[in-house]
């Protein structure tokens, strides 16, 4: 092949490799576009560790690394996240876990794609103050209990615990005090006689001898004792029919909350408290950096939602809720993990 063939043939390989590139660059770019980058994100109670994944995903720029512009609008319990849910106004949840089971309860068909909890980092006090001669979880009959808001997670730990003393969610009341500064006034002025509530309040009030703990899920061994297993809790859930038609983005944010938890795996307490808002910290630091260390084991590494977890979750909920027929939810509705997993290999979370 004399000299001018071969940079004729040269040129021709070169520009066909080239031109099968350029045709490639759309493809692929067309197989990982967003259908959506604006979110509406509903979140109850974002100033608790629970949901600490999400904010140092937010803080840190990790969904507009994703592509995403992500609005999210904090309301005083998980319950009312859910209700903007199911009612449009936004379309993704910071929620717990147990909602999906609850709303196919009731034929909504939600999804959870991806875990920032495992364990439901709560715990549930009775007051020194109102209830000095505090016995037995017999002796909360009739009294008044706070939760983040009537329905949620909160609301859900506080039933099991009275359910396994013969107590019905009717022997009480259920008052909603919110997650942080609100939650703490009702127990020290006396509006409530115990509280179901999350970090940094149960260990600000718990370090101050305002309340005595009677049962704890803030650490894995905590949640097996109350449980019996391990139970997924903070999670991102979605209308089926949203994650079906926006998968990419969905994926994008798993990859943002993944990336979050990678981050979570190496951070100190200083990291913590320099990404955190400061309203988070209720004026106290040191407290603040107290809850973490108690509760940084339950925060999820990966993202993924253990299988044994959704059948505790489902277990829990019936053991006190007979609108819950076990044998008429399925499971595998619930949740997805081909997000988490995607995100999770490219982390390397």
């Amino acid at each position: 092949m004399n000299r001018q063939a071969l940079i004729s043939r040269r040129i021709f390989t070169g520009g066909t490799v080239l031109a099968a590139a350029t045709l490639a660059v759309p493809a692929l770019r067309a197989q990982s576009r967003l259908e959506k980058t604006k979110i509406a994100m509903a979140v109850g109670g974002k100033a608790a560790f629970y949901y600490l994944p999400l904010t140092i995903s937010e803080q840190l720029g990790y969904f507009k690394a994703e592509g995403l512009e992500v609005e999210i609008s904090d309301f005083a319990g998980g319950a009312r996240a859910l209700q903007a849910v199911v009612g449009g106004s936004a379309d993704v949840c910071s929620g717990a876990f147990e909602h999906t089971i609850n709303l196919q309860s009731k034929n909504q068909m939600f999804q959870a794609f991806v875990l920032q909890g495992r364990a439901p980092q709560i715990a549930f006090g009775v007051s020194t103050k109102t209830m000095p001669n505090y016995r037995t979880i017999a002796d909360l009959k009739g009294k008044r209990i706070g939760v983040s808001a009537p329905g949620s997670s909160t609301n859900m730990m506080a039933n099991l615990v009275l359910s396994r003393a013969g107590l019905k969610a009717s022997d009480v009341s259920f008052i909603g005090v919110g997650t942080a500064a609100g939650a703490l006034t009702a127990l020290r002025s006396g509006q409530i006689d115990a509280m179901s509530n999350t970090d940094p309040v149960m260990t600000m009030l718990e370090q101050k001898n305002e309340v005595k703990i009677i049962s704890d899920t803030r650490t894995l061994k905590g949640t097996l004792e109350v449980f019996g297993g391990p139970m997924p809790a903070a999670c991102l859930y979605a209308p089926m029919d949203f994650i079906q038609k926006h998968p990419n983005t969905c994926q994008a944010l798993a990859n943002a909350i993944v990336h979050g938890l990678k981050w979570l795996q190496t951070a100190g307490p200083g990291d913590i408290i320099k990404t955190v808002p400061d309203s988070y910290l209720l004026g106290d630091r040191g407290l603040y950096l107290a809850s973490f260390n108690k509760v940084r084991e339950s925060i999820s590494l990966d993202g993924i939602i253990p299988d044994d977890g959704a059948r505790t979750a489902l277990k829990a909920l019936a053991s006190f809720d007979p609108s819950i027929k076990a044998d008429k939810i399925d499971l595998a509705k619930t949740y997805t993990n081909e997000f988490a997993r995607q995100a999770k290999e490219r982390f390397k979370a």
